[in-house]
């Protein structure tokens, strides 16, 4: 697995980080030296994961807030900044699945997963961008093996997903000729907190769910934090535009 370079003296905002696949990212950017600010609605995760890191040594800020909302997107990166005095990378983890019949799902469970899945994300990253071109940083964003395969009962899900992706790729394009980069990692399953509190609808046609689980069984959360970490620092520095695909196979055919 590709290791981060050194990153004493930066920063970076990682949202999603009160557990799971947010929480590893944190850590594998501290474990590489960096300053970081720890972004999520679980204001009680957050100071957990917080512990562990100055724990560690690293240097860290606790900002809980809903990211479902475009000036609370703005606040976390202003607050980063204005402890850090830079911001080197923005690692967007955070996301939301509301798995049922697509003719069943509830308008207010649609709008939140656009939000928190898409939305978010642009805000965060357009907030970002001056001062990641001040640092000469980097965004990656975390899509999901549901962007490349169509996956029954996720339909809103699977649309921010391989939304998110293709806004990496354009905006890869819009500033190939500026000093950052943007990058994405898509996932297949995890033994995280959104996968473990996933409620299927009634009636599920496990069927139609096997053909989107993994033959090789899940994927581990710190491999694909190490992936991010190493995308967010300047080892990854080659990279421009990729979304790299941690799926044990899932997408492969």
């Amino acid at each position: 697995m590709p290791k981060a370079s050194d990153m004493k003296g930066k920063s970076a905002l990682v949202t999603g980080a009160a557990s799971g696949l947010g929480r590893a990212t944190a850590f594998a950017l501290g474990r590489a030296g960096a300053d970081v600010c720890v972004v999520d609605i679980n204001a009680a995760g957050l100071e957990e994961t917080a512990t562990q890191l100055r724990a560690l040594g690293v240097r860290t800020l606790v900002h809980a807030t809903d990211l479902s909302a475009r000036d609370n997107c703005v606040g976390a990166v202003a607050a980063a900044v204005t402890e850090f005095g830079r911001l080197d990378a923005l690692c967007n983890v955070a996301g939301i699945i509301v798995m049922c019949n697509a003719h069943e799902m509830r308008a207010v469970d649609y709008e939140k997963t656009i939000s928190v899945n898409l939305s978010a994300p642009f805000y965060l990253m357009q907030a970002a961008i001056p001062h990641l071109l001040q640092a000469e940083g980097a965004v990656v964003n975390v899509t999901s093996s549901a962007a490349f395969v169509g996956e029954a009962y996720a339909a809103a899900y699977c649309a921010t997903k391989a939304a998110l992706t293709h806004m990496t790729k354009a905006l890869a394009m819009e500033y190939v000729h500026k000093p950052i980069r943007f990058n994405a990692v898509a996932p297949g399953g995890m033994a995280t907190n959104i996968g473990n509190t996933i409620r299927m609808p009634e009636g599920t046609d496990y069927a139609l769910v096997k053909r989107y689980t993994g033959l090789r069984g899940l994927v581990e959360v710190d491999d694909v934090a190490e992936m991010i970490a190493f995308l967010a620092s300047d080892a990854g520095r080659s990279y421009h535009g990729a979304c790299i695909s941690i799926d044990r196979g899932v997408t492969a055919g």
